[in-house]
């Protein structure tokens, strides 16, 4: 397996439990959705994974997070990117007063191949970015700034991508476009893709399986056919169920985890 969190607890504040013993997989070359409403602890599930925890405020008091058999919690977020799991979070994190090309330099190549060999290789995957190279990011589109994240974390030379909210703030064409992007990279590259999503339409289109949280749990999971599948999902996630339902816990059948099995 090459990724795996067991039983994760993170508390904020040492007080403020935000994730609750959750559990999950992401295996070789898979693509793996994580879905879930605003404050369900999706962002803070990546952040624990990819070490970005102790800017918030908060630590992991249970759990383990592993990288290809080996413990990575509690490591700073460089030292977790070398070991290969590598964020692309959410909103902009772009330096919007450098060029396309200067963003991308940024990061300093990993692997075997070179920085030009691995530039080359993003203006590839997106053709936008090598047209814009020379221009300055913060006159991008809101998609072509998701692109040029997307690249920068490429640039380290990841095993997995960490995807926090690729939707965020783009129109439905784009989100589509982004999407069929990430399953490019997995079957070109070979990575392996945590894609965290409110948007669980456009994720389940991609992924191999999802998990859905609610509450800082794990309150289902399976194959995207499973989930899609599912009357409480359909109802909340792909709006097509009842009008009027604000919260997951509208839904009749919502119960804490131990009540969606079986």
């Amino acid at each position: 397996m090459l990724l795996e969190v067991e039983n994760l607890e993170v508390v904020y504040s040492r007080v403020i439990v935000a994730v609750q013993g959750i559990s999950l997989k992401v295996p070789e070359r898979s693509i793996v959705a994580l879905l879930g409403t605003n404050g369900a602890g999706k962002t803070t599930t990546v952040r624990a994974i990819s070490g970005f925890l102790p800017v918030d405020d908060a630590e992991i008091r249970k759990g383990e997070v592993r990288l290809a058999g080996a413990s990575i919690r509690g490591l700073p977020p460089h030292r977790v990117a070398a070991r290969g799991a590598v964020l692309v979070p959410e909103r902009d994190k772009i330096f919007q007063t450098l060029t396309v090309e200067d963003n991308l330099r940024l990061p300093p190549a990993a692997g075997t191949a070179t920085m030009e060999q691995r530039l080359a290789q993003v203006f590839e995957l997106f053709p936008a970015l090598a047209r814009r190279r020379g221009q300055l990011a913060g006159l991008l589109s809101g998609g072509e700034r998701q692109m040029l994240a997307i690249g920068q974390a490429l640039l380290c030379a990841p095993k997995v991508l960490l995807v926090d909210e690729l939707s965020l703030g783009l129109a439905p064409l784009l989100v589509a476009e982004l999407t069929a992007r990430l399953a490019r990279l997995r079957t070109e590259l070979g990575l392996s893709i945590l894609l965290v999503e409110q948007d669980a339409l456009s994720a389940l289109s991609i992924a191999d399986y999802g998990y859905v949280m609610e509450g800082g749990r794990i309150v289902y999971e399976g194959a995207p056919e499973k989930l899609r599948s599912h009357q409480d999902i359909q109802e909340f996630y792909l709006g097509s169920g009842a009008a009027g339902r604000t919260s997951y816990r509208d839904v009749k059948q919502y119960r804490r985890a131990r009540r969606w099995w079986g």
